[in-house]
Parts: structure tokens; sequence; C-alpha cells
């Protein structure tokens, strides 16, 4: 599914249609567009595993397992194999449900193990693999639509060589939301709101984080409704109002201009493709939320899961309180380097605005952000939590976009070492949480 809709969403635009539109050179004209960005950043993720493979021979730990088989992964494996119901009673008291985990990714995992000769965590890795290069060809996608092709690619492999970028590579659900996520944006940004509204239901079956997906679709609708939004100008060749027409002034601005020989429902099909696009949305993260509500008999039952699990959202009180005290305490590294490494995020959320990006990519931006800071929890996975915030590298591809390529080669490269070296020393440590 996740194919099919990249080969629509890019006629959008990623490639000029061919002269006869026809849905396979409209593919592979995007696709060969696309390519020099998903070569390099399929180069980033083999250089990560490679460095992983080495680095696991030395400490006698399998890669396989380290990607497959830790952290949440074995929840996802255990939803996939056995289905929801399963609880780990800690001895502090609390309770973790895997009902905290949304569906799609085990879903996933649960199909391609029934059909292929592969069990359900190796599904895992699979769909991981698949769906990264097609969140990097969509983040390439929206590089390409804003700002041209080479700072697509330079913010596809951006993306690759996050510090945490290994994760992209695990059983995770996080490069499958980036794929929804950055399409799904893609799809509001070109107004084609029934993928939009797909991608975002999607999203919203993969992370508790798809509202962000969510909140740029309804951005975009409402700025398309918004005087001076599309229908406005459309309307300016909207035949003129007469006599004998007088309400027509009046509904002008939700009209498309369209030939006088054309059926009328046509007029009100941009319309309604919109609405839908908007209603489908939230269908998703809501319909997972409401079935949690039934199952535990409580409306408020998947929060009451996420408090189990010591997660939820209290506006970044826990994690400042985190912060101050690390600050406090010799030898306050770590403080000084939490308190930069929120600094430099708040101001690359800062130079996303003054770039003037589109309202709908701020607000996924910016809803990604302030998700992921403002949640109590486990402070070690926030950088695993803002891998889908994409929007905040643009400043940077922008900026290394203007060096010579192989200057902006060359600090890709060392960035990618660095990033694969650091991820080998995370799984072989701590990992994401």
């Amino acid at each position: 599914m996740i194919i099919v809709a990249v080969t629509d969403l890019a006629q959008a635009g990623t490639a000029p249609l061919s002269d006869d539109g026809r849905p396979g050179r409209v593919a592979g004209r995007a696709l060969r567009r696309a390519a020099p960005a998903l070569l390099a950043y399929a180069g980033t993720r083999l250089l990560g595993l490679v460095v992983l493979a080495i680095w696991g021979a030395f400490a006698d730990k399998s890669p396989h397992q380290l990607l497959s088989a830790r952290w949440d992964s074995l929840w996802y494996t255990r939803i996939a194999e056995e289905g929801y119901g399963y609880t780990l009673q800690l001895p502090d008291g609390a309770v973790h449900s895997n009902l905290a985990f949304f569906p799609l990714l085990p879903g996933l995992e649960r199909v391609i193990s029934a059909i292929a000769p592969l069990n359900a965590a190796d599904a895992g890795l699979l769909v991981s693999s698949v769906t990264s290069l097609v969140a990097a060809w969509g983040i390439f996608a929206i590089g390409d639509l804003l700002y041209g092709r080479r700072v697509g690619i330079t913010l596809a492999v951006l993306w690759g060589v996050l510090p945490v970028g290994i994760v992209q590579s695990m059983a995770y659900s996080e490069s499958l939301f980036s794929a929804l996520a950055a399409w799904g944006v893609h799809a509001a940004l070109t107004r084609r709101w029934l993928w939009a509204g797909l991608c975002a239901a999607l999203a919203g079956l993969t992370r508790p984080v798809g509202a962000a997906v969510v909140a740029a679709v309804w951005v975009a609708a409402a700025v398309e409704l918004l005087p001076g939004g599309r229908w406005r100008q459309a309307c300016r060749t909207v035949p003129p109002v007469t006599h004998h027409h007088p309400q027509r002034k009046r509904f002008a601005p939700f009209l498309r201009p369209v030939a006088h020989h054309h059926p009328r429902w046509r007029r009100f099909a941009p319309s309604l493709r919109l609405l839908a696009g908007v209603v489908l949305a939230p269908l998703g993260w809501l319909g997972y939320v409401v079935w949690v509500a039934l199952r535990t008999g409580s409306p408020t039952g998947y929060f009451d899961v996420q408090n189990g699990w010591g997660n939820g959202f209290d506006g970044g009180l826990a994690f400042a309180a985190f912060i101050g005290g690390l600050l406090i305490e010799p030898p306050f590294v770590g403080g000084i380097g939490l308190l930069l490494g929120v600094g430099a995020l708040i101001w690359l959320a800062v130079r996303c605005v003054r770039q003037r990006q589109p309202l709908p990519l701020l607000a996924y931006g910016g809803a990604v952000l302030v998700l992921a800071l403002a949640a109590k929890g486990y402070f070690g996975s926030k950088p695993r939590l803002l891998i889908p915030a994409f929007p905040l590298l643009l400043p940077i591809a922008v900026a290394l976009a203007r060096l010579r390529p192989v200057r902006t080669a060359l600090l890709l490269g060392s960035v990618g070492l660095a990033s694969a070296v650091y991820g080998a020393f995370w799984l072989h440590g701590s990992g994401p949480p």
C-alpha cells in the first residue's frame, strides 16, 4: 500500500508528468529523480550496519539480536505472535501493558510472518528496511518540492546520519511512522487530500505522535479554505456574478473553475475530497484509543496504560526537573549537554519559522518537537522520539546545499561515520528504550 501511495504522490511534486501521463512512466521519472537521495541514504544505513557488525564481532554480541530482539522490539514481536493482553508487573508496583503499543507494526509483522518464511522479529526488520527507504524518499520529496533537488538529497541524507539513526534499521516503528508522516505531509502540501487523510490515519495507528500528522492535514485544509487560499485564487477565474445568479458570489470561494459542459457535482469534488481527508485523518489514532477504552472499560484507558509505564504529557516539567538535577550535581556535563541540545532544537524550530516553511510542515514538526520534549517518562528515549522531526533539519540542509558538492559530501560522510560508531556503541550499551 505504501509503495502504491508513493507512486501516486510522486506525481504531485517530485517529477513532472510525462506527455501521456502513464503512471508507470511517472513513477519511473520520480524514482530516477530521487535515486541519488535513496542511494546516499542506503549508504548511511549500510555503513551503520557494517560498523555494528564489526563492533559486535569484538563484543561477542549478535547484531541481529540487537536490531530485532531487544527493548521495544520484543513487545512488538509478542503482540504479533500472541495479540494484546500481556502485562508485566514490576517490583516497584508499576504495571506495563502491551496496550501501550499501537497496532500497525505488529499487525504487519504478523501478516508477513504468516505468508513468508520469516518470524515476527525478522518481519519487523523487513518492514523497517523497506519503510526507511520510503521515508527517505518522502523526506527528499518535501525538500525537493520546497527548495529543489539538491536540498532534497541533503535532507534525506541528514535524516539518515542522525546520531541515533541506527533505530531506522531496527524492528521499531520509527521508520514506518516516518514514511507515513513524510508522505502524508507531502500530500497535504500538494493538496492530495485523500492520500493525506489515509497516511495520517495509518500514522495514527503506528505511534501516538500520529496526532502530529493529523495536525498537518487539518492546518493545510484550514489554509486552503481561508481567504487567500487556493479556492479564493481559483474563484477569480469563475465567470462573474450576474443578476440572474445573485447567490453565486456567496459560494464562489468553494468552487473550482470548471468547463460548463462538466456535470454540476464536479464543481464540488475538490471540496468533498478535502472534507473526506479531514474526516479520515484522525480515525487511526482515535480508533485505537477508543478500542483501548472499550477493552479496559475506562474512557481514559489508553492514558491509564501510559501512566503505568510512567509516560504521559506534563508540559515538560519532569524533563526540566531531570535536567536541573544534573546541573546541580558535579560533573555537570550531562546537564549542560542536555541544555545545549534542547537549545539547539529550539533554535532550529525558530529557524524553520524564519525560513517561512509552509504552515502544515511547521505544524507537523512543531507538534513532534513539543510531544517529545514535553512528555514525561524515560528521558533516554527522547532522541529516538525526535527521529520523525525531519522538518527541523531543513535549515541545515539548505545551508549545506549552498556549499560545493565535494565539501557537502565530506561533511555528511564524516557525520555519517560518527553516527555509525555512536550507533554501535549505543546498541551495545543502554540502547533505545
